[in-house]
């Protein structure tokens, strides 16, 4: 079992990812944005860390910049419904910036699950 931290503005989105998760005997911190996701983070760290990349007050970019800078070995997987440009670009650009694994929204929940198992693994 792995304690994952999921960063997303909706709600709803969060839940789905908690359940999935958790399903597969992972234990979920949730956050709703950037801030909440590295105070939550900088308190107790997590095995992997699930970020949207288009969230309110710190969106996900930063929030992978910070998070690579201070801790470069933290496993993260972005995630992207897109926004002003395509979600492919904002996923793309979360690779560039240190994530380990980016996926568009809605994503296969399996391939979801083995590329965070295969970051728990590493």
């Amino acid at each position: 079992m792995a304690r994952i931290l999921v960063a997303d503005d909706d709600g709803e989105v969060r839940g789905m990812i908690r359940e999935m998760l958790e399903r597969a005997g992972h234990e979920v911190i949730e956050a709703s944005n950037g801030v909440e996701l590295t105070r939550l983070f900088y308190q107790n760290p997590t095995d992997v860390v699930v970020t949207d990349i288009i969230m309110p007050e710190k969106e996900g970019l930063s929030t992978i910049l910070e998070l690579k800078r201070f801790i470069p070995d933290v496993k993260i997987v972005a995630i992207s419904g897109g926004g002003i440009a395509p979600p492919r670009n904002y996923v793309d650009w979360a690779i560039a910036c240190g994530a380990d694994k980016g996926f568009i929204k809605p994503f296969e929940r399996q391939e979801f699950l083995d590329a965070v198992e295969e970051l728990i693994a590493s």
